[in-house]
């Protein structure tokens, strides 16, 4: 069965996803700018094009919705969708607060319907590689990680909408942070112990453009995080240890850099381990291999592997470095200030 998909939201990410929907069919464009919708349906032959997002997700020849919007439509377009009948990709954080995600998560379990959330840098090949190896026993027990992710900006950037929190629910943290919890949740498990610091350095903004995590499991296996607008040269780092070695994943592509893997074994011995490097110059394949597992889900009603629980477990390590940190949470309005 060839599964028609309707985007929602036809900005860059949307124009991503529309390139990798692994034999999927694009049957439907919806965004409030009917112009970026016209843009994107010329991508592929006889798309349906509209500015009312409602009457998109009600096409019958529409099975998955996309939702690609800003963040203050996430979760209201996804819980339309669902109650439509089709099932979901929705992008991060699929929401601006736990309440929000509770709700979807309440209409999904309601209506029988799947709800993949795109945290597409599971898929991306150093760390599926990295996941790969942990899950070899290569490092043993994992101890720690530490990761930083970053990009500078751009002129005007305190003037888009991911500076005004209410539609961003947040600053960075809730931006590019929502990809480090994840991962770092990926590897380690849940986590019991939350401590952070939230704060606007350089960007005129009312939202936080740098924040600083650490993390830690009910065995004080620990995430070490940093993330960053003010980085000024795009960064992705991730950093897995353990007894056995470590994993070091550096770069995404593009303009973070060629991505790269990492993995020193240590020996017996304690000299200086052995060290193996993996390469992937090649273009970005975590849109499609996400996608094409999320057509697996549907095909075998198979609960997503990153879905709305793990979305929600992310929502709350922000919100709670959020409150530490003075904000108001999920406008992202420092608590005292104008």
């Amino acid at each position: 069965m060839t599964h028609g998909v309707a985007i929602i939201g036809c900005g860059l990410v949307a124009r991503k996803r529309a390139k990798a929907l692994a034999g999927a069919r694009l049957t439907a464009c919806a965004d409030l700018k009917r112009e970026r919708a016209e843009a994107l349906a010329r991508t592929a032959p006889g798309v349906a094009v509209s500015d009312n997002w409602q009457a998109a997700i009600r096409r019958a020849d529409v099975d998955i919705v996309v939702v690609a919007t800003t963040n203050d439509m996430l979760a209201q377009i996804t819980r339309a969708a669902i109650e439509a009948g089709k099932h979901v990709l929705v992008e991060k954080p699929a929401g601006r607060s736990v309440a929000e995600i509770d709700a979807v998560l309440d209409m999904a379990r309601r209506r029988h319907r799947l709800v993949r959330v795109g945290f597409n840098h599971r898929y991306h090949p150093a760390l599926r590689k990295a996941r790969e190896l942990v899950d070899a026993g290569a490092l043993g027990d994992l101890m720690f990680v530490r990761g930083r992710y970053g990009h500078g900006g751009r002129m005007g950037y305190e003037k888009e909408w991911r500076a005004n929190p209410a539609i961003s629910g947040g600053g960075e943290l809730i931006d590019q942070g929502v990809h480090l919890i994840d991962l770092s949740r990926w590897f380690l498990g849940d986590f019991s112990t939350v401590t952070g610091f939230a704060h606007t350095y350089f960007w005129q903004m009312p939202v936080d453009d740098n924040a600083f995590l650490l993390l830690r499991t009910p065995r004080d296996q620990t995430a070490f995080l940093h993330v960053s607008c003010t980085e000024w040269t795009n960064l992705f780092s991730l950093e897995i240890y353990g007894p056995g070695g470590k994993l070091q994943i550096e770069g995404l592509g593009s303009s973070y850099g060629r991505e790269k893997l990492a993995y020193s074994r240590m020996l017996p011995d304690m000299r200086p381990p052995e060290t193996t490097m993996w390469e992937y110059p090649h273009d970005d394949p975590s849109w499609a291999l996400e996608f094409a597992e999320f057509l697996e889900d549907i095909d075998l009603d198979r609960t997503p592997s990153a879905g709305l629980a793990d979305a929600r477990a992310a929502l709350a390590v922000v919100e709670d470095v959020y409150r530490q940190s003075g904000y108001e949470f999920p406008l992202g309005v420092p608590v005292g200030r104008p």
